[in-house]
């Protein structure tokens, strides 16, 4: 995680975003540390990297890398306001003692269009992520990776649109996507928790699941339900502050994967948010 010491909304490069109306710091630092201590409560490790000054959007670190078995696909960005953010993940974990980190010849930004579940990764595309950023990741991972096509630009990464419940099951906005994506996720994931119009656009499927609970948005009072459902601890987190500049709880959040495939739920000796 990244603390929002830099937190502005000071350029617009997604729909939320609205300089005009700009953000408050204070509140921001406020909401992330709530996060941030919800994540220490439910017995995860929480690692931190040093914000750098200029570079208002590092607190969405989800941005910063894809990790899955301890190997480190880095980020591209796609507008010039956020390029220094990769090399500066990259350099967090080449310090923190990573060997296999790969920086991208595509544009890609980390999880933000990259989402991993137990044998393969959801890879979004439509906005930032190039598709040959998916076929690089899956050469370098190693791990099957199934392109989906984002198609409404409110949800403008994959992330915004979907998240993982579990290894194996997912939970997304259904019109984000391409009808041909569609089909693919009604083929991958018939059993899939499908999200509202309303609940998706409180970023309420930019969540963080863990397998057993689910960080998510406060506002997604009609999806925290069906989570509730579905037998999930719902742990609802305010961070209206954060979205003016289009970021939620998974925004927030990059999950380092150390274990190898294969395990149902990464639990808090697995993930590193």
């Amino acid at each position: 995680m990244c603390r929002p010491d830099h937190f502005a909304v000071e350029y617009a490069i997604n729909p939320w975003m609205h300089p005009e109306a700009g953000a408050d710091r204070a509140t921001a630092i406020r909401q992330w540390e709530t996060l941030r201590d919800v994540y220490l409560d439910l017995g995860h490790r929480v690692s931190l990297i040093e914000p750098l000054e200029g570079l208002p959007d590092m607190v969405f670190s989800a941005n910063g890398a894809l990790v899955v078995d301890g190997r480190v696909y880095g980020a591209r960005f796609a507008y010039p306001q956020r390029a220094a953010e990769g090399p500066a993940y990259l350099r967090w974990f080449t310090q923190n003692g990573y060997e296999r980190v790969h920086e991208a010849a595509f544009v890609n930004e980390g999880e933000g269009d990259f989402l991993t579940l137990d044998h393969l990764v959801l890879a979004g595309t439509g906005f930032r992520t190039d598709i040959s950023a998916h076929k690089e990741a899956q050469e370098f991972l190693g791990r099957p990776v199934v392109t989906l096509q984002l198609v409404d630009p409110r949800f403008y990464h994959l992330d915004t649109a979907l998240f993982p419940l579990s290894g194996h099951n997912v939970a997304y906005f259904p019109e984000a996507f391409s009808p041909g994506s569609r089909e693919v996720l009604r083929t991958l994931f018939p059993d899939a928790v499908l999200a509202s119009e309303e609940d998706a656009v409180t970023f309420g499927l930019n969540s963080v699941s863990d397998g057993v609970n689910v960080v998510i948005s406060a506002e997604a009072g009609g999806l925290q339900l069906e989570l509730k459902r579905r037998g999930f601890e719902v742990v609802p987190v305010d961070l209206s502050e954060l979205r003016k500049a289009g970021g939620g709880p998974k925004c927030c959040t990059l999950e380092i994967r150390e274990r190898v495939a294969g395990a149902t739920a990464p639990g808090p000796e697995g993930v590193d948010a």
